[in-house]
């Protein structure tokens, strides 16, 4: 009886014991997949805040100041918002652990009567500024949207990066056959939204005639930033009160945001730091570098195999798979490791002990797996006899897959234009692509010049020591190509000092390459802004030097070549500079070939924002005389050293074209001319070269004068010059420079690759990048 009692004793023990360590382990393994510290709350309304973040502004809850979230408490239910009063209060709406948070929208909204303007507490501008902010804006989960029938919508954040589309109907019936879609009618929509863009944004709205002739269905127009595939377009939102749309789309359409922690410092440099403190990732995690345009930082995530928040101690825990069968592949035994685990077969079996594998089978099988040994040997034979076969065939293949690499590139239509239009193969070399692999080290990042709308342009050092520019499309489809096509059949037909020389072309490789002379001086932009407000060496003389070597080539494209050819965009980035400050004009990728027996082409409208012929942009019409308008806006940069396009400036000033016109209308021309021309060329010069300039950017396409009348204007201006250019030898050149040092040539600035290119593609897709005001003071 004693020994009864004492057993069972011993057993009440064993039992509460057990239950005690089985509730542990459940209280720990609970406590270790928190997502907010310790004594925190995780949720604010019906929002889950993860730590980095935490609710307070104390920042005991969260991992710095700058993932502080304030819970408001006014409403019902609580809502949250970033702390920050930058940030203007901003809503959020999820945060999830993937490094994405979603916030409640901002919309600018512009209504007008009457062909004016109401005012508004917004007067159609709408800003978010995630300044100090470990947050960026998604320049892949968000579209730039804008609704309405008269409207031009831009987004930009005042450093050079802008993008924007038009939207346009004459009616509600017009717009009802587009329903649902933002294809220019009622709506349109941006396809990306630039890199740059990340620490903020303003969007702003514009309208071609201010509502008149469609203000009986649609008075106010709206632009917003939306998360993609979350706006459809109702034909209804254009009559629809523009408080009640921005309500709907305030509660739907959020905005996609990217956290991040480290700022400014990648995986790499927060470990090494002393202690790493600083470090956010804790134990059995993976650290991921983060980077969106000038924002640098990482992310952290579990190590596969564990669970929990990689940025709250302890960090990871294993995931026990065996505990879960459908976590774990075993057919038999499962043994739990430190991120995985490992299956295996009981005593007196053998194989893998995978259900999808051998699984567990008795040794008195292996009979039967001899059999199978021999059959997979069997196997494992004819696969080697069939991989000879293949390597053998597809060896035999090589030539023919060059041709149909030739074909898909375009030579057969290479060759057919080039026929056409009296040039030849034989005038350009075919390299092959094992030379221009080893001329650019493997297309090596570091040889990249230059990033554009039509292809990457890469440094390259052929085998006889000749540095070449290689231009390689981005991607390898039929439009592409024709673009390809479009600039080699070009530039073969093309013998001038002032154009860059094409060398030769390569169509073996997925994607055409074409090879160019190395200009080594950089891009005429480069020269007139990098040392702006200085003295340089971009005297009154090496301007009026430039602007007649490049109006030269101009008219020689429009009245010399053998067919007539339209460049279409002019302007600053495309001229460059050889050794000896020789303008070469380049990028020949959106020009147009014009039938000698035709004065003008009907084409989709492509140029360069602040560069575009208003005329050209109006009717899609492209004559010669769209060329001589970019060349006005391009002298006008060179007399003032100001961009064509600048958001920087004040309204009146932002389009620098308009902004001349009107400095000379109110005889103001010297103010605005930069200081170093003033002191070095009269004023009767000046006043010649800007009367010239008046008369390129001539709204009327058939006042302007033709580019053989600007080429001798600025030849005559030339001549008045004491020192002509092509009289000074190298020592003077040197001098004169001030021992300026040559600059690799880049095909495409910085500030220009972003959103300045714009192609409209007719009424089913008019993407324009313009600011209607600039074009339209009030």
């Amino acid at each position: 009886m004693q020994v009864e009692k004492q057993s069972f004793t011993l057993f009440s023990c064993f039992f509460w014991l057990t239950n005690f360590s089985i509730l542990f382990l459940i209280t720990t393994s609970i406590d270790a997949i928190s997502i907010a510290k310790f004594g925190c709350p995780t949720k604010c309304g019906n929002v889950t805040i993860p730590y980095p973040f935490g609710i307070g502004l104390d920042g005991y809850c969260s991992l710095s100041p700058a993932y502080n979230i304030y819970c408001n408490t006014s409403f019902v239910p609580h809502k949250p918002f970033l702390s920050s009063t930058i940030t203007g209060q901003l809503e959020i709406i999820q945060i999830s652990n993937n490094g994405i948070m979603r916030i409640r929208n901002n919309i600018s909204i512009k209504c007008y009567q009457q062909g004016k303007v109401l005012q508004s507490k917004s007067n159609g501008i709408a800003t978010i500024n995630l300044t100090n902010l470990p947050l960026v804006v998604s320049d892949t989960a968000n579209k730039f949207t804008a609704i309405g029938c008269d409207e031009v919508a831009v987004i930009a954040d005042g450093n050079g990066h802008a993008s924007g589309c038009a939207a346009m109907c004459t009616s509600l019936q017009n717009a009802v056959e587009y329903n649902k879609s933002c294809l220019g009618i009622g709506c349109c929509q941006t396809i990306t939204i630039p890199k740059g863009l990340t620490t903020s944004y303003v969007t702003s709205l514009g309208s071609m005639f201010n509502h008149v002739n469609v203000s009986d269905f649609n008075s106010c127009g709206a632009a917003f930033l939306a998360e993609h595939d979350k706006f459809t377009f109702d034909v209804d939102d254009l009559s629809d009160t523009h408080t009640k749309f921005m309500n709907r789309v305030m509660e739907n359409v959020p905005v996609v945001l990217d956290w991040f922690v480290g700022v400014n410092e990648t995986c790499h440099q927060a470990q090494k730091t002393s202690s790493r403190s600083g470090y956010a990732c804790q134990d059995n995690t993976n650290c991921t570098d983060f980077v969106a345009g000038s924002t640098l930082g990482y992310r952290c995530s579990c190590l596969p195999g564990y669970q929990g928040n990689p940025y709250l101690s302890p960090g990871c825990i294993d995931i026990d798979e065996c505990g879960d069968n459908s976590r774990n592949s075993c057919s038999h035994i499962c043994i739990n490791t430190g991120g995985s685990y490992v299956c295996s077969c009981p005593k007196g079996h053998y194989g893998d002990g995978l259900k999808n594998g051998t699984r567990c089978s008795s040794k008195r099988s292996q009979a039967f797996l001899k059999i199978s040994l021999g059959i997979s040997l069997g196997f494992l034979i004819l696969l080697v006899l069939v991989s000879w076969i293949y390597f053998t065939t597809k060896k035999r293949k090589l030539t023919r897959l060059r041709e149909s690499f030739f074909e898909k590139n375009g030579g057969m239509l290479l060759t057919r234009e080039l026929s056409s239009n009296g040039g030849t193969m034989e005038s350009s070399k075919i390299f092959t692509s094992d030379e221009l692999k080893i001329a650019t080290n493997n297309y090596h990042d570091n040889c990249i010049l230059g990033k554009g709308g039509y292809g990457t342009v890469y440094k390259g050092i052929l085998k006889d020591g000749r540095e070449v520019a290689i231009k390689k499309s981005i991607v390898a489809d039929k439009t592409q190509v024709e673009q390809f096509i479009n600039e080699v059949v070009i530039l073969t037909q093309i013998n001038h000092r002032n154009v860059v020389k094409l060398l030769g072309c390569c169509l073996e490789t997925e994607v055409p390459l074409l090879v160019y002379e190395f200009i080594s001086n950089g891009t005429l932009f480069e020269h007139i802004h990098r040392n702006k407000g200085i003295t340089s060496w971009l005297t009154w003389e090496n301007c009026i030097k430039l602007a007649s070597e490049a109006a030269n080539a101009l008219s020689y494209l429009h009245s010399a070549a053998s067919t007539p050819v339209i460049h279409r965009d002019v302007k600053s980035t495309n001229i460059l500079l050889d050794k000896s400050y020789t303008a070469k004009i380049s990028d020949f990728g959106a020009s147009r070939l014009i039938p000698i027996d035709q004065t003008q082409v009907t084409t989709l409208v492509q140029g360069t924002l602040g560069y575009l012929d208003p005329e050209y942009l109006q009717t899609s019409l492209l004559t010669e005389k769209s060329d001589v308008y970019s060349f006005g806006v391009l002298l006008t940069e060179l007399l003032t050293r100001e961009k064509p396009l600048s958001l920087d400036r004040s309204l009146e000033e932002r389009n620098l074209a308009l902004y001349f016109l009107l400095a000379m209308k109110e005889d103001r021309l010297m103010d605005i001319v930069d200081s170093q021309l003033v002191s070095e060329a009269s004023e009767e010069q000046l006043i010649t070269l800007a009367n010239l300039v008046k008369k390129c950017l001539n709204v009327q396409g058939e006042d302007r004068p033709t580019m053989k009348e600007v080429a001798l204007e600025l030849e005559g201006l030339k001549q008045q010059n004491g020192h002509p250019w092509v009289k000074q030898n190298h020592e003077e050149t040197n001098t004169i420079l001030g021992g300026q040092q040559d600059i690799i040539a880049d095909y495409s600035n910085n500030h220009n690759w972003n959103t300045s290119t714009i192609e409209i593609t007719g009424q089913h897709a008019m993407e324009i990048i313009m600011v209607s005001e600039l074009n339209h003071p009030r």
